[in-house]
């Protein structure tokens, strides 16, 4: 049995890292039947989506993949970053937190690295 899920990530380096080898790894578990995964970025996360950033490559990977990665407006606003500079694939949602209520209402388990 498999289960959508949802990974929160709002800090730093070393958060994103295993947040992207606990979606790499759990997309492994289920060859056949890919789950519905997103990850959700909001506060100083944004600060790793540019679209020239060192994990650009990263984001690109996961989302080839299927992730849908949420991006919080409200972060993007406070950190004054251009949503032009995200990295492709990336879907700006008006808030993070209520992206994250509205995926486990969905039935979407809750992952934060």
């Amino acid at each position: 049995m498999r289960y959508d899920v949802l990974f929160h990530f709002d800090h730093d380096r070393q958060a994103l890292d295993i947040a992207f080898s606990n979606i790499m790894n759990y997309l492994a578990a289920f060859p056949e039947d890919q789950p519905a995964v997103a990850l959700v970025v909001n506060g100083p996360g944004v600060l790793f989506l540019d679209r020239d950033g060192e994990y650009a490559e990263r984001f690109r990977e996961a989302i080839a993949k299927g992730v849908a990665v949420k991006v919080c407006n409200n972060a993007l606003r406070k950190f004054e970053i251009d949503p032009e500079r995200l990295c492709p694939g990336c879907v700006v949602v008006p808030a993070g937190v209520v992206e994250i209520v509205e995926l486990q209402r969905q039935g979407f388990a809750y992952v934060k690295p």
